[in-house]
């Protein structure tokens, strides 16, 4: 919330890149209510988070749709980067706002589609041989149709992209260095763009790779609810707080700047009420 509102009433911030913020703190938002929702519903009545019924389609469709909406979100901050950064035929390809609404309104329709499929009709309520055991009522192909394209993409894109800024950031610090000049600024970026980029990406790692590897033995293992040890069970609640951490990690690091902030509050009292 206090990206949303910072970015709505600050002038100086908007920006197309503002957008893929903003909506990306609106995916995490509705991240977090879905899963309070999941979570009140496992203390008031746990067997249905264990066993499946009717009412867990709904928040289970609405936690699915909140994930891929940011990992969409965060695989077009990585694109948006890398094609502010790269040159194409002497230019730079230049984001304009209504690009950004329109990557935002793909994001949220293709998120909503495929996180809205068990509502539609997808789901194991009646059919009990390719059910779930783990996130029940949910089709485990469905579950596997879902995670492994995403969760691959949410690693790979933003790998990709980032580490493509590293080498064309290297590249001019070379050609400048060349030429005898200055690269201190080329120097900085290079090093601030390889840890926040390391940091997305382990981010990313720490939060889906347990999921994906939940939604992998669900698929291996063909057993009953009773068959399986609670720290299974425990291991799936654990995934979803690794999920719903992201939502407290991603403004930590696409719109903080930690030195900034330092530098503002060393600054003297009457620079820092000017600034």
């Amino acid at each position: 919330c206090t990206v949303i509102f910072t970015r709505l009433a600050t002038r100086d911030l908007h920006k197309p890149i503002s957008i893929l913020f903003c909506n990306l703190a609106i995916s995490d938002l509705f991240t977090s209510f879905s899963g309070f929702w999941i979570s009140m519903l496992f203390i008031t009545n746990p067997d249905i988070t264990i066993f499946g019924s009717r009412d867990m389609l709904a928040p289970y469709s609405l936690y699915t749709t909140s994930i891929l909406s940011t990992i969409y979100n965060l695989v077009s901050i990585g694109i948006e980067r890398y094609l502010a950064v790269a040159e194409s035929m002497r230019t730079r390809f230049r984001v304009a706002r209504n690009h950004s609404i329109a990557v935002v309104f793909i994001n949220w329709v293709l998120a909503l589609f495929l996180g809205c499929l068990p509502l539609m009709g997808w789901n194991c309520l009646q059919a009990e041989s390719n059910i779930s055991v783990l996130y029940s009522p949910f089709c485990v192909n469905y579950l596997v149709f879902i995670a492994m394209p995403n969760v691959a993409m949410a690693f790979l894109v933003p790998l990709f992209t980032y580490l493509r800024i590293i080498i064309i950031l290297r590249k001019r610090k070379l050609r400048m260095q060349a030429c005898g000049q200055a690269t201190g600024t080329y120097r900085s970026a290079e090093t601030q763009v390889a840890r926040t980029s390391i940091s997305i990406w382990l981010l990313a790692l720490v939060s889906y790779a347990p999921f994906l590897a939940g939604v992998v033995f669900d698929a291996a293992n063909q057993r009953c609810h009773g068959e399986l040890y609670p720290g299974v069970y425990i291991f799936r609640n654990c995934t979803a707080m690794l999920i719903t951490l992201t939502c407290l990690g991603n403004p930590l690091l696409y719109t903080l700047r930690l030195r900034a902030l330092g530098a503002r509050l060393k600054a003297p009292r009457g620079l820092w009420a000017s600034r």
